[in-house]
């Protein structure tokens, strides 16, 4: 497929037994079954399909960048194959139901989130006496096409990928607080190798070192 034609549609006649299994099992990590789980499922289908693989994976082909946690997550992971421990599910928290995905031979990248208005539009897709916004959207999510639930776009990665995933036993230790640092997270500051915590940088504050 060419990384020119990115929009790909998944057929209403295909789409639900496909979507059933992956929707089983997100909602098993959860013992239930949330929209935003749908839309996780839907976003890993069509950010893999834009890229031209094939899912769920169990190779490092194929990297995810997850713009917020919770259950969301869970149907992304569910779809794609892909995880925190194996490094090729990465968490940026931007509080966005949003996704980029990237090959990682060649740093192509989409990212894939919900049209501003699926919210409206569910309701074309539920049946008339349905009247709770919660229950649309569980069940419309599951029945849009790609091409009214989700908006797709090229885009460009800030760092590049060895930057972000570094290399395999790359530590060091930090000058300050002793700590080791790996993946080649350290921070320079006057000729000192600090950990980002050291350097001012880290999300917590030590109240009293001991």
């Amino acid at each position: 497929m060419s990384f020119d034609h990115i929009h790909v549609d998944i057929s209403e006649v295909d789409l639900q037994p496909r979507l059933e299994p992956l929707l089983q099992k997100a909602a098993a990590w959860h013992h239930h079954l949330c929209p935003r789980q749908v839309l996780g499922v839907r976003i890993g289908l069509a950010g893999a399909a834009a890229l031209g693989f094939e899912v769920p994976r169990n190779d490092k082909k194929m990297v995810v960048f997850v713009e917020t946690d919770g259950c969301f997550i869970s149907g992304v992971q569910a779809a794609t194959g892909l995880s925190v421990n194996r490094r090729t599910l990465r968490i940026i928290d931007l509080g966005r139901i949003g996704v980029t995905f990237v090959n990682v031979k060649s740093e192509k990248a989409v990212r894939v989130a919900p049209q501003l208005d699926v919210r409206e539009k569910v309701w074309r897709y539920v049946g008339k006496d349905q009247r709770r916004r919660y229950f649309a959207m569980l069940e419309g999510y599951q029945k849009m096409p790609d091409r009214e639930l989700l908006h797709i776009e090229k885009v460009r990665l800030s760092s590049t990928l060895r930057e972000i995933l570094s290399r395999p036993g790359v530590r060091v230790n930090c000058q300050q607080c002793g700590e080791e640092i790996i993946n080649e997270r350290e921070v320079m500051i006057d000729g000192q190798v600090l950990c980002r915590a050291c350097a001012g940088q880290g999300y917590y504050q030590i109240i009293n070192r001991q």
